[in-house]
């Protein structure tokens, strides 16, 4: 059977499961087929060619998230390792190569801790460089964008105001930061005035600038549930494979998620 007869939702439901369980595209095909057998159901399954051929092109959707007030966007990045050549040298005869990663961009919604936006880049992309693309995916009218230091800077600020203008940007300024010579002071420029008069800790209380530790806690959980490496080998399938995680990490989050109470 051609591979085109196969639907996106079936290959991605299939690389979904591949990701989840830590499996092979071989083992993946192996899974599904063990468990359409259980079922009983007259399902078709795509074999690891197919779900190898179709992540290429394939179109992952983000999950829709019902939100009927603005979004407080937390904003972060880290590294994915790849397995390539450098990986196979090292094993193979012991030479010491540089490493290879690809860098993921996050953008988690505060309130929900549901990934909003998500993308995969080499690993020589800037955070700031990632940021409009992270700010095109999202449709929802921000409050808010909450980033760290490595974010400081006016195309940051100008990127934001484009898109979502009368969203807030709260991102603590360098140490060697001054004001500008506006007259009317702009954003950075209240944040360092009060910076100034009562304190890096203070302005974080006022700002909400501590939130921004939840989406450190979304790269953890991804890397936990799905890993550390990514498993495709070309860029786009890469691409793909981290829209599909971020899917899964949403969905299990609005499962639920865990309440913690401050003991006294």
């Amino acid at each position: 059977m051609a591979s085109g007869v196969y639907s996106d939702l079936a290959i991605e439901t299939g690389l979904a499961l591949r990701l989840v369980l830590h499996l092979g595209l071989r083992q993946t095909e192996g899974a599904l087929r063990s468990l359409v057998r259980l079922l009983g159901a007259a399902i078709k399954v795509p074999d690891h060619t197919t779900f190898s051929r179709r992540s290429a092109g394939l179109t992952i959707l983000p999950q829709a998230v019902a939100r009927n007030e603005p979004l407080h966007l937390l904003i972060d990045s880290t590294g994915l390792k790849i397995y390539g050549e450098g990986e196979w040298l090292d094993q193979k005869h012991g030479v010491r190569s540089r490493r290879h990663w690809r860098k993921l961009h996050l953008a988690v919604d505060a309130n929900t801790q549901q990934i909003r936006a998500c993308e995969l880049t080499p690993d020589d992309v800037g955070d700031v460089a990632a940021l409009p693309d992270l700010l095109d995916q999202v449709a929802a009218p921000v409050a808010a964008v909450i980033a760290d230091g490595a974010y400081d800077g006016q195309p940051v600020y100008d990127a934001v105001a484009i898109r979502h203008p009368a969203a807030e940007v709260i991102i603590p300024p360098r140490s060697i930061a001054v004001l500008g010579q506006t007259v009317n002071p702009t954003q950075r420029d209240q944040h360092l005035q009060v910076i100034a008069e009562h304190g890096r800790g203070s302005w974080q209380r006022r700002t909400g600038y501590g939130r921004r530790s939840l989406v450190e806690t979304a790269m953890f959980r991804y890397k936990t549930i799905i890993g550390r490496r990514l498993h495709a080998r070309d860029l786009s399938n890469q691409q793909t494979e981290a829209k599909i995680a971020c899917n899964v990490i949403n969905r299990m989050t609005s499962l639920g998620m865990p309440v913690s109470v401050r003991v006294e």
